[in-house]
Parts: structure tokens; C-alpha cells; sequence
């Protein structure tokens, strides 16, 4: 309201509902885009241990990485997935309600002065190679490698009003439904249980919990530290 000079709520409400664009460069500045590669290393130490060796045992793999923000995250994935020989059967879903953070996360290209931090937390994380090889600096940025985005999917996604678009043996939702209250957080969490194949994980942020949802019955956390979860149903 202060940058658009509004006086009152009405007349943003009004705007918003009668200006498509605007409605999108209002979505654009509100949501949240916090995220670093390896963040929480403890969390992808557990998820190589539990999860990776147990989704080696499909086939073809789908994960969806629910609001993704700028990617960081998505490629620490498949980076993971590459050290243990499984990018190339898995099919990575990235979606975020912000298109121009979808955008970034395309390019694969982030500020060269993260990578330090970055590659901290991915020898943390028990990775298993040079960090540095993943990607290529050139000035002040770091271009992650094509190869491991081959199997990428980015879109626009909406988790509360947009429905499940396919099966998943894995969905990372990390940080995000801190922002959401309890009937969002449980919308969302129906969505998800529509979403995982049965015996196939949930993996959520550090102050996130599956725990007092109504699909908490049907899956089991399979670490006491980490927010992962099991689907038994």
C-alpha cells in the first residue's frame, strides 16, 4: 500500500481483483525467497541415507519439489541423485506460484559468492565429489552443468488452488507452509497424500510438521531428527 501509495485496503483489494498484471507483480514482491543449496546438510545426510537407497530400487522415479523459489534446493537434489546413479531415471517436477523465481531456477545460474557457503554445506551433506565441478564461473556467477538439469520440469503451481498432476515416489516441501495457517497447512497436506505413491516420502522444513494433519495416520517419520516422512498406505 505504502509503494503504491493505496489508502485504504479496499482500493488494493479492487486493484488486484480487476488487474491481472498487477495481481501477478503483487505475488511477484509478497512471496517469500529464501533458500540455499544443501541447506540444513544434516537433513540431506539423512536423505541419502534413508531415502535415496530405497528409491534406487524403482524403476523411474518422479520427485516434485513444491515451492521451489529460485532452485537451489532442486539441484542440490540431482546432484545427490547423480553421485548415486539415479538422474538419469528420475524426472524432477519444480514449482513455484512465483514465475520470475521459476525463471531463475530455469537458467540454473546463481551469484558466484554463494558457492563457498554452498560448498560447505554439501561436503556436510556427505557429498561424495568437487563441488566445484558442477558448475562453471564466469565474472561474478556460477552456471550449473545442463546435464543436471536434462530431466527438469519448471512451471507455475499454485498449492491451493491448483490439483495434483501426477504420482510421486518423493515431494520436498521445505520452508514453505510456515506461511500458511492450519487449514492452508491441511489442504496442502491432502493435496500431497493425493500426490505420494504408497510407500513414497514427504520431506518438509525444520519447524514443519505432518503430525496433528489429517493424513498424519498414514504415514510414518522415518528419522527422529529430520522431517521425512514415509507413506505406509
Amino acid at each position: 500500500m505504502m509503494l503504491d501509495k493505496y489508502a485504504t485496503i479496499q482500493e488494493l483489494e479492487e486493484k488486484l481483483t480487476a488487474d491481472k498484471s498487477y495481481f501477478q507483480r503483487f505475488i511477484e514482491m509478497v512471496t517469500v525467497n529464501v533458500t540455499e543449496m544443501f541447506r540444513d546438510p544434516e537433513f540431506y545426510a539423512a536423505f541419502s541415507k534413508y531415502v535415496l537407497k530405497d528409491l534406487a530400487t524403482h524403476p523411474f522415479i518422479r520427485i516434485w519439489h513444491a515451492g521451489c523459489s529460485t532452485g537451489e534446493e532442486v539441484y542440490s537434489t540431482a546432484i545427490l541423485l547423480k553421485e548415486h546413479n539415479l538422474l538419469h531415471k528420475t524426472l524432477l517436477y519444480a514449482t513455484d506460484i512465483n514465475p520470475r523465481v521459476i525463471k531463475t531456477a530455469r537458467e540454473g545460474i546463481f551469484p558466484l559468492r554463494n558457492m563457498k557457503t554452498y560448498s560447505e554445506n554439501y561436503i556436510k551433506a556427505g557429498g561424495k565429489g568437487e563441488f566445484s565441478s558442477y558448475y562453471t564461473a564466469k565474472y561474478d556467477r556460477a552456471k550449473f552443468n545442463d546435464n543436471l538439469k536434462t530431466n527438469m520440469i519448471f512451471s507455475t503451481h499454485n498449492l491451493i488452488s491448483d490439483s495434483s498432476f501426477n504420482e510421486f515416489q518423493l515431494i520436498l516441501c521445505r520452508n514453505v507452509l510456515i506461511y500458511f495457517d492450519k487449514p492452508l497447512q491441511d489442504q496442502v497436506f491432502t493435496l500431497f497424500d493425493q500426490s505420494i505413491a504408497s510407500g513414497g516420502y514427504l520431506a518438509l522444513g525444520t519447524k514443519e510438521t505432518l503430525k496433528f494433519s489429517p493424513i498424519a495416520g498414514n504415514y510414518r517419520q522415518i528419522d527422529p531428527m529430520q522431517k521425512i516422512w514415509k507413506k505406509t498406505t
